[in-house]
């Protein structure tokens, strides 16, 4: 299984998300088995580090993202990954816009197709501080983990066997 989650510029959202899904995952039994990337529907930051402040708030939770790099999302990641999953009704919007038809049906709010929090976004934090970098972090984690559960059991996604 291959995750991609995407938001904006890909320095705050998606790569606490990726670090969060890449941490549960590798300490669950589908470690090895759940492949996990991030992009942002805009260029801006491409080749950049997350920001700072997304890096010391994973860190503070034991997660190491500083050598994750911003990247926008291509054509070839709507073959290459099962699910691209977005921070925001606006990059959902975005990512739909962009996906080929066959891939629009892979295409959802990260939060919603976590069971966390149905059509609820993630708030962007870059404008904001280390509170904002928290409460985002608490939703990428609590999605985070119940993807890992939802994964294990093949729980309604029957794409991964325990």
């Amino acid at each position: 299984m291959n995750l991609l989650v995407v938001c904006l510029g890909n320095i705050c959202r998606s790569p606490l998300a990726e670090g969060a899904l890449r941490a549960r995952i590798e300490a669950s039994p589908l470690a090895g088995r759940v492949r996990v990337d991030s992009a942002g529907t805009g260029g801006w930051h491409a080749g950049e580090p997350p920001d700072r402040r997304a890096i010391a708030c994973a860190r503070r939770h034991g997660v190491d993202i500083a050598g994750l790099r911003a990247r926008q999302i291509r054509g070839t990641d709507f073959e290459e990954f099962d699910w691209l999953l977005c921070a925001d009704t606006d990059n959902l919007r975005d990512v739909r816009r962009l996906a080929p038809e066959p891939a629009r049906d892979r295409v959802a709010l990260l939060l919603d197709w976590a069971g966390v929090g149905r059509g609820r976004a993630v708030p962007d934090p870059y404008c904001g501080g280390e509170d904002d970098f928290e409460h985002v972090w608490r939703l990428v984690d609590n999605a985070a983990q119940a993807v890992v559960e939802r994964l294990s059991t093949g729980q309604g996604l029957g794409i991964i066997d325990p």
